[in-house]
């Protein structure tokens, strides 16, 4: 990779953070913000610095219902994308009530839910795999509904029987779907654990810890909590990135050898 690939993959994003954090501390300065209203970055993240211990072991337990929400939520949306597609009158079934399903606000689904569950853990995982459950269903339905048709008819006549090309035609279309969808579901999966701990939790969350700092007025701890909020959920949709890198090699190296064929090509041009 060069420089130019690495400036764009890795610094460009972090230039741009960074530039947040700028804005943010001018606005503060330029119209000279009380503290008590909103603190400047430095301020924000000095409070977690000094409460690090607090909000630690906090972060941790939010992390763990964020990924054992977005694995069931994941899994259970690609099975029933699986479905759907396999059989029509399913789909015809099913597709309007997940539909349905979404235009229920999560806040009003999380109070049935600690009436069935009870507090703890169980609520915060459903409405997490609630969130992630729909873009990941979606995405891969969308994935093998456009699966190559010709690709899959000259199969066919080749011999390969259903199961043979569900297995390496269909199921292989879906790859690149299927991570566009987890990568949506994971922006949003940290949102149902928090709204999960403010309906669902009886002991100390990460949730009610801001909340705390809240009505005492604390706004640096208020404003730094959501900024480790905000790091969990950029965390987890870079290792779905990551990941998808590490499954999906062949799109990237396709990319480069374009990149190489273009620059090749330009070169012999230009060569005398």
């Amino acid at each position: 990779m060069s420089w130019r690939s690495t400036f764009k993959t890795i610094l460009i994003p972090i230039v741009s953070i960074l530039l947040v954090f700028v804005i943010w501390d001018l606005i503060i300065r330029a119209f000279a913000v009380d503290a008590f209203v909103a603190p400047s970055p430095l301020d924000a993240l000095q409070s977690v610095r000094d409460s690090w211990s607090q909000i630690w072991p906090l972060t941790l337990a939010t992390i763990r219902e964020t990924v054992y929400g977005f694995v069931i939520g994941a899994v259970l949306g690609f099975l029933l994308a699986v479905l759907m597609a396999q059989a029509k009158t399913v789909q015809n079934l099913v597709y309007p009530v997940l539909i349905t399903s979404q235009a229920v606000p999560v806040i009003a689904l999380a109070a049935p839910l600690v009436i069935l569950l009870g507090f703890g853990l169980g609520p915060k995982i459903v409405i997490v795999a609630w969130i992630v459950f729909f873009p990941v269903a979606v995405s891969v339905l969308d994935g093998f509904a456009n699966v190559d048709r010709d690709l899959v008819n000259l199969a066919h006549v080749m011999g390969g029987s259903r199961w043979r090309v569900f297995l390496l035609i269909r199921i292989p279309a879906t790859v690149t779907p299927l991570f566009s969808g987890l990568k949506i579901g994971a922006t949003y999966a940290v949102t149902g654990a928090i709204i999960g701990e403010l309906v669902a939790s009886t002991g100390q969350s990460l949730a009610g810890f801001q909340r705390t700092a809240n009505g005492n007025l604390d706004t640096a701890t208020v404003w730094g909590t959501t900024l480790v909020m905000t790091s969990i959920g950029i965390g987890w949709f870079l290792l779905v990135v990551l990941i998808e890198h590490v499954a999906t090699p062949w799109r990237y190296r396709a990319t480069r050898r374009r990149l190489g064929f273009r620059q090749s090509s330009t070169h012999s041009e230009t060569t005398p």
